[in-house]
């Protein structure tokens, strides 16, 4: 018994990359009291199942279901996760950049039930704060480029044409700072939220590539944005 429930199992082991895994999951009384018994007789260290292989059980998987095997069902659950983050994140009047946020926040999701975890890497804080500087000297610009279009907004209002033209023009740059911060602004929040995952692993390796050329199609998304030359 842990924390109120009954017949909870803790995983506590290091994973891919010497990445620590750790979960307590309630499980049914015939399952723990397995478990218990596949501990008799061993030592910390020896193979919990230590009867059982790939092998064994692929061939097990597949007498339930015809070409079902662990790789196979990995894939699945992998994919059927991304594509119910995607429904639920996805906005279709969202820009390119938020959609691509929410792309990578299913992908996280996939990647944190995988255990694709990883250490920060050593340039994260860095990077980040070049990133923070980035943000803040764009938001100057912003802040210098709204008094320019109020200045400009006033000498149109009673100006020739050539001083019209001026505001629109000094709007429409305001426009595109606006933007830029935008994307410099969820660049800033992707970044951070992924520090400890590894999502390429998930996404070469584990889901249907068809979720994701589907879902660039449906919200007009490019498909380099989600996988580079290399990947594509």
């Amino acid at each position: 018994e842990k924390d109120g429930k009954e017949h909870v199992v803790v995983f506590d082991f290091l994973g891919k990359d010497s990445i620590r895994y750790y979960n307590e999951v309630p499980v049914e009384k015939r399952v723990f009291k397995n478990l218990q018994l596949f501990m008799e007789n061993k030592s910390p260290g020896d193979d919990l199942f230590d009867r059982l292989n790939t092998a064994v059980m692929n061939k097990h998987l597949n007498e339930l279901m015809d070409g079902l095997t662990a790789k196979v069902f990995r894939t699945y659950n992998a994919s059927f996760t991304l594509q119910q983050q995607l429904d639920k994140l996805t906005n279709a009047d969202d820009s390119v950049a938020e959609k691509i946020l929410s792309y990578n926040r299913a992908n996280r999701a996939v990647a944190i039930l995988c255990n694709h975890q990883r250490s920060v890497p050593k340039g994260h804080q860095k990077s980040m704060e070049k990133l923070k500087e980035k943000i803040e000297a764009k938001r100057e610009a912003i802040s210098d480029a709204e008094r320019q279009v109020k200045d400009a907004q006033k000498d149109a209002k009673h100006g020739s044409v050539k001083e019209k033209v001026v505001y629109d023009k000094k709007k429409k740059q305001l426009e595109r700072l606006r933007e830029q911060l935008a994307k410099l602004e969820i660049q800033e929040t992707d970044r951070d939220e992924n520090k400890t995952i590894a999502l390429g692993t998930s996404k070469l390796n584990y889901l249907d590539p068809r979720i994701s050329v589907a879902w660039c199609k449906k919200y007009e998304v490019p498909i380099e944005k989600i996988y580079n030359k290399t990947q594509r």
